[in-house]
């Protein structure tokens, strides 16, 4: 049975946005993998997945009611607003200099990574190396969370429900940064402890 050519490419993106130094300032190239990465890579899909199946499950919104058909519909309302967000956050961090992406703090301790984690949800280095307001990232999860209201449902296309969407498009970027800070090490104490 042969992989799907689409496969083979999502392992290369994957590797590529890897193999970059953090240290380095992102490359456009590196821009179209986060965006790639950050919109239909595992963390993202995974999420999404939890998403849908919670707004499935208490009917949210009710306009797609609660069976395969309205957690599709969730999946890819949930997944055009994650794209539309990202696309907004690296074009406009090419502009005023923004990394978008999270970089670890392995072999800090706990508590510092728990920080880390954190306060880059806010903020971003710029092509210097330097801290600073994440201000493309702003403009994304806002921008987009009021842009959706022109292809959400009408119980859910107001500016209540925008404001709302803004502070889990923040908390998704945490619970993403927590991941990304922590799994590695889940992974390699799980996986490779009989070894």
């Amino acid at each position: 049975m042969r992989a799907p050519a689409g496969v083979f490419v999502f392992c290369f993106l994957a590797g590529a946005a890897q193999a970059q130094n953090p240290a380095d300032p992102i490359t456009g190239e590196g821009r179209v993998k986060w965006v790639v990465l950050n919109t239909v890579g595992p963390i993202s899909l995974a999420g999404g997945v939890v998403s849908s199946a919670w707004g499935t499950l208490f009917d949210v919104p009710r306009e797609y009611d609660t069976h395969w058909d309205g957690f599709g519909k969730r999946y890819g309302m949930r997944l055009t607003g994650v794209a539309t967000s990202n696309a907004m956050e690296a074009g406009l961090g090419t502009l005023w200099g923004e990394d978008p992406r999270y970089h670890r703090t392995q072999g800090e301790p706990f508590g510092a990574r728990v920080r880390n984690v954190v306060k880059m949800t806010f903020l971003a280095r710029n092509d210097y190396g330097e801290i600073v307001p994440a201000y493309a990232r702003y403009a994304g999860i806002a921008g987009s969370s009021f842009l959706s209201n022109t292809w959400r449902p009408n119980s859910q296309a107001d500016a209540g429900h925008a404001v709302a969407r803004i502070g889990l498009g923040f908390l998704g970027r945490m619970s993403g940064n927590a991941f990304r800070e922590f799994w590695p090490d889940v992974r390699e104490r799980v996986f490779h402890a009989g070894r």
